[in-house]
């Protein structure tokens, strides 16, 4: 049924993604899909990590860490933008359109007031994709 799935990940917050973590884990198992974990930084030093080649290399690793615990197919896609607040939804579109995902598995928080407002970035992804998005709470 599914062959690639994307899972947007913060490398910043990664205790936060544990749930749509093993979910996304759990569809590749039975699917037997691959899995690329990406992830969007700034070229300027983070709490992640202190420039681009040093983000995509703990990406990578997380990459590799996911698919030894759960014995799966991974890789890993680091996007860089000069604004990853502003441009986050389209930088994930983009991402799962390049690597011609067929599922996205994302974390989400549960809505409140902001989110009548301004639409969270799973929504977005809903919304917008053309492939299914499963939105993890």
């Amino acid at each position: 049924m599914y062959r690639r799935m994307m899972v947007p990940v913060d490398l910043e917050h990664v205790g936060a993604l544990d749930k749509a973590l093993s979910t996304a884990a759990g569809l590749a198992q039975q699917y037997g899909a691959a899995v690329t974990y990406v992830a969007v930084s700034t070229s300027a030093p983070g709490a992640a990590a202190h420039d681009p080649e040093a983000f995509s290399a703990a990406l990578r690793r997380f990459a590799e860490e996911q698919g030894q615990r759960y014995e799966i197919e991974t890789a890993a896609l680091t996007r860089v933008d000069h604004d990853p607040t502003a441009d986050l939804d389209t930088a994930l579109l983009d991402a799962a359109e390049e690597i011609d995902a067929d599922l996205v598995v994302m974390a989400s928080h549960v809505p409140g007031a902001v989110e009548h407002l301004l639409a969270s970035h799973a929504g977005y992804l809903a919304g917008h994709a053309k492939m299914s998005v499963f939105v993890v709470r």
